[in-house]
Order: structure tokens, then sequence, then C-alpha cells
């Protein structure tokens, strides 16, 4: 069980999304664990600003980049977690960008974009590749850079224009657009629909995977796996518990969480699994601070080697 850990450990660390299934009640669950991806805002205009904003607040790891010091400062994107100042190939060859990024080439005009897209369409495609422009000025780009040998079946992979069609007019309204196509793009792998089997909760802790995969220690891992009503976590939050009774990560405290660890301790080593019934009734729901009850299932497993 270690190994599957450590598998998904260094899956995550090479910058990729790992998936994790299991099974609880005759149904296989899946879940995910969706490192900071990294979105790259090619130009510091005004659209980049709300898109910063926007983005940093779905998770996106946000790197700026403009030429202009003006533009490419701290002062006016607090969210980005990096901002570049210099010449965008110059930039996106020290960014080196990888297969899991998310660029939006959102420069203030056409020369720029295509230096931009001639470096992105000679290496590594990423995930996401989307350019601002109408259809006209995006059309009369793709054929230069067709003529200059760059093949179709790489331009159309390009959203261009950049956005989903919301008829989005002012400059907020064109950010959410392409932050609906990221989302878009983001789960496309894994559509989700109501009763879903695919978790909702994709954050990563890291301390709970390293525990899981490098500490020795027997231990039961337990994952919330359907929720209903008013609870503290959603579907996919999780808690490692170790025989020295060290823990890792959580399922949202309160009494119910000492209940299931208790619970944990006793199936280490037997290498079995449970599922068990929180029901958050209304007593429950006042001790613990809530506002109303209600009921989440957990898998409790133990995954000692």
């Amino acid at each position: 069980m270690r190994t599957q850990f450590q598998s998904l450990l260094d899956q995550i660390r090479a910058g990729a999304p790992g998936v994790r299934t299991l099974e609880a009640e005759g149904t296989v669950y899946t879940r995910i664990f969706r490192p900071g991806e990294r979105l790259i805002l090619l130009g510091g205009g005004h659209i980049a600003q709300p898109l910063c904003r926007y983005a940093a607040d779905l998770g996106f790891a946000v790197t700026v980049v403009d030429d202009r010091p003006s533009f490419a400062n701290r002062t006016r994107f607090p969210e980005a977690e990096a901002v570049c100042c210099g010449a965008f190939p110059d930039m996106l060859q020290q960014l080196q960008i990888g297969p899991w990024d998310y660029v939006a080439v959102i420069t203030r005009g056409h020369r720029y974009d295509a230096d931009c897209l001639r470096v992105l369409l000679s290496g590594t495609f990423p995930r996401y590749l989307g350019m601002i422009g109408s259809r006209r000025r995006v059309a009369g780009l793709f054929r230069l850079l067709e003529e200059e040998g760059f093949s179709r079946e790489a331009l159309d992979r390009i959203h261009a224009p950049i956005g989903l069609e919301i008829h989005a007019l002012t400059v907020p309204e064109i950010a959410i657009s392409i932050v609906a196509q990221l989302i878009q793009c983001r789960r496309q792998e894994f559509s989700r629909r109501s009763h879903s089997t695919v978790l909702a909760q994709e954050d990563l802790d890291l301390p709970l995977l390293e525990f899981l995969a490098e500490d020795p220690v027997p231990k039961a891992l337990l994952t919330v796996y359907e929720t209903s009503g008013s609870t503290p976590v959603k579907s996919g939050a999780m808690m490692a518990v170790g025989r020295d009774l060290r823990t890792a990560g959580t399922i949202g405290g309160g009494c119910s969480e000492g209940t299931l660890r208790r619970e944990a301790l006793r199936l280490i080593g037997t290498g079995g699994c449970r599922c068990v019934t929180v029901d958050m009734s209304q007593d429950v729901a006042e001790e613990e601070g809530m506002v109303c009850g209600g009921q989440m299932k957990v898998l409790i497993e133990d995954v000692t080697e």
C-alpha cells in the first residue's frame, strides 16, 4: 500500500494530477489530487488583473509576464505567485512550459502574440493554450504561422478567440469567460454530475501523502466518500491515523472525528476496511457550533504495508 502512495506522490511532485480509486458499499469512487496548476498570463494589461485574481481564487498558481516594468509588478498583481519582467520569448524559455501548464496569450498586440506562439509551438504543448483577439486577427496570425512552417493541427488546438462564448463585453466579464474555459479544460477528464463517484475535494495535502508514502508506522486511512446536509467537510476529505497516535489531514474535527479515530486504531493491522456513517444530529451539530446537522459516510482502510 505504501508503494501505491509513493507512486501517487511521485506523480504529483512531477506536476501531474494524481488519482486514487477506492471502493465503498459496492461503488468505486475516484479521488483526484490536484497540485496547484500553473497559469501563465502573457501580458499584464487590464484583462490580466481580474483574470489573475479570479484564477488564484480557483487554486491556480498564476505567473504574470510582461516586458514593461509599469505593468509587471507586485502592486498590480498581489495575488500572483510570480511576476516576471522581460521580453516574452526570453521569459518563456526561462519558465520551461510543461504539459500540465495553462497559458493565456493576452499581450497588447499582434507582434507580441506571434512572438509568444512561435516559442510555445516549438516546445511542449501546454494543457491549455488560449489567445485573445478577434476572429479576423486570429485567422491572419494563424495563416502567417502556418506559412512559417507551424502545423495546422497544432494551431487548431489553440483556444482562439480565448474564452467561452458568453457574450462578454466588460473587462471583468471577459476575464470570467476565460476562467470558465480554464475550468472546462480542468474538468474535461472527470466530469461531475449529481451523485457523482468523483469526490468533491481535490486539494493536495502533501504532509498527509508523505505520511502515507514515507512513514513506516502502521496506519489507517479515513476517506469521506459521501455527504448530505450540512457537514464540516465535503466528500474527498482524508485523514491518516498512525498506531503511534500521530495523525495527518482532517475529516472535520470535533467529536465525530475523535470517534472515527478510535475506530481506525482498532482496524490497524487487520488488513480490513469498513464503512461508517456519521449522523450529525441536531444535538451534535449544536455541540460543534454548526447551524444544522448532516450525514457523512467514511471509509476506513488499514493501509499497513
